[in-house]
């Protein structure tokens, strides 16, 4: 009950007039007009506002990690700006701090970045984000946050998830084949591609040298809406998930975005082109492209649903995950396809044998 009540007062306290009364002042922004663009009252409680004062325009966002966290964001848009990446740095307070604590919460601000939010079905928008995103990774490699920083770091073995995840599929076979009721039966049509989905992808994964994956600063959340074009630049926003990781993970989440959508759905040629505009700034390793490979062949959202349906059989929506199965299925033909030629380009580039 302690939670509940306390998620309500914070709600109230992330009034519009409230944030406009105890937060902004510490900027000087007295009487500025505030308008609440997002609130998501989770576990991770977050709230932007779009903060308009004379002829500037802001972003207050109230962050949902501690301290030590925040200071690593800070040190990455900082790194990231003094190497002429476009972000929006965190601006000072009136006494010179990089954030607001108000009832236990902590605020940032930043300014309002104007522009068009990426565009996938533009390849222009696509090649643009590709190539900002190797110069990103390149200029983060020696990448090192400020003291008192939180370390945030990535790297974990992708084999060892798939690995489990693909038993995770044998088990689900087995239940459906024990309910035996719509969603099940879906599942058994569709079982046999997706185990060759999965297995390519485990295979290829259990071969990658984990030494030779490049690593970098990474953003962990580079996708469209938090990618903004104006003109021919590029502006990244939302570092929140940002940690030091293998590059080929930040490549291969934005990858596979961007293959899901019905306009450019698994399109093998897209994704070269992405990958050689990224490699102009930032070269990666046969290890690199095991990982993207394995990544993106893992029939990921398929075995998401499944697991939750399993977990959740006696009070779930069965009309809504029957519907999210089969839009998920008829993509899976032309991912096994993507797989395979995906597989031979590389081959081809570094003249090995997968």
């Amino acid at each position: 009950m302690a939670g509940i009540a306390e998620s309500k007062n914070n709600i109230e306290l992330l009034s519009e007039k409230n944030v406009k009364k105890y937060v902004l002042p510490y900027y000087g922004l007295h009487n500025a007009k505030v308008s609440q663009v997002k609130l998501k009252d989770t576990d991770k409680q977050r709230a932007v506002y779009r903060v308009t004062y004379k002829d500037k325009e802001y972003c207050l966002k109230k962050v949902y990690f501690p301290l030590e966290e925040l200071l690593f964001v800070y040190s990455a848009v900082e790194w990231l700006y003094r190497y002429d990446i476009k972000v929006p740095r965190i601006l000072s307070t009136l006494s010179h701090g990089r954030y607001v604590n108000y009832e236990n919460m902590l605020f940032i601000l930043t300014p309002w970045i104007d522009g068009d939010k990426c565009d996938f079905d533009s390849v222009k928008h696509v090649l643009l984000t590709s190539g900002n995103l190797g110069k990103i990774h390149k200029v983060s490699q020696n990448f090192k946050p400020i003291l008192g920083s939180a370390e945030k770091l990535g790297c974990s073995n992708l084999h060892n998830s798939l690995n489990k995840h693909y038993d995770n599929l044998m088990t689900y076979s087995n239940l459906a084949f024990k309910y035996n009721d719509r969603f099940s039966r879906i599942y058994l049509d569709n079982v046999e591609t997706s185990l060759l989905l999965a297995s390519l992808s485990n295979n290829i994964s259990s071969t990658i040298n984990t030494d030779n994956l490049s690593k970098s600063l990474c953003h962990n959340d580079y996708v469209s809406k938090n990618i903004i074009v104006d003109n021919n630049d590029i502006w990244v926003i939302d570092f929140d998930k940002c940690k030091y990781d293998y590059c080929a993970l930040d490549i291969s989440y934005c990858l596979r975005r961007l293959l899901r959508r019905d306009g450019t759905k698994w399109n093998v040629e897209l994704t070269i082109n992405f990958l050689n505009q990224y490699e102009k700034y930032n070269t990666l390793t046969i290890d690199d492209y095991k990982y993207i490979l394995s990544y993106l062949a893992f029939p990921q959202k398929y075995w998401k649903i499944s697991r939750d349906y399993y977990a959740n059989i006696s009070k779930c929506n069965k009309k809504a995950f029957i519907s999210l199965i089969e839009k998920v299925v008829v993509q899976h033909e032309d991912q096994l396809t993507f797989a395979r030629k995906f597989t031979e380009y590389i081959e081809f580039k570094f003249g090995v044998k997968l």
